[in-house]
């Protein structure tokens, strides 16, 4: 019997494989606990239906954060921290203190942890920070350091 997945099962595929079980295991074990339906024309369709609607709105973000990566490095964000005799600086900046810098300055609300900072920020100075918006698209947001 032909099937179409509806979740991931584990030793079969994944969600929206069509896969060929027995009958007795198609009636007794993925239709009763609905991990699939059986692949007829209406369920067929809806399936390509529902392909194409996932692949347009994965278009759609993609181009959104795309936009939105332009935009993002065209800004600035500052940031200050204390620092003593010497130019030596008190503490560092975290991913964290950048994110919430990028709320109050610019008005965007950007997830710390997609920011590939490799470690925090311990000197005066502007710093590229890497920004991943999406899979395929990465901003790189231009963070200052400044003396407060």
């Amino acid at each position: 019997m032909k099937i179409i997945l509806l979740q991931d099962v584990k030793s079969l595929g994944k969600k929206g494989d069509m896969v060929n079980v027995s009958d007795g295991y198609a009636r007794n074990m993925i239709l009763p606990k609905k991990l699939g339906v059986e692949a007829n024309a209406k369920n067929l369709n809806d399936l390509k239906l529902q392909k194409a609607h996932e692949e347009k709105v994965a278009k759609e973000n993609l181009e959104a954060a795309q936009a939105f990566a332009k935009d993002l490095e065209e800004k600035q964000v500052t940031v200050a921290i204390k620092v003593g005799e010497g130019g030596r600086t008190f503490g560092s900046v975290s991913a964290k203190e950048i994110a919430e810098a990028a709320k109050q300055q610019l008005g965007y609300d950007i997830d710390k942890k997609k920011m590939q900072l490799p470690s925090p920020i311990r000197e005066l100075g502007t710093t590229i920070v890497p920004v991943r918006l999406h899979t395929k698209v990465t901003a790189n947001l231009k963070v200052v350091v400044r003396e407060a």
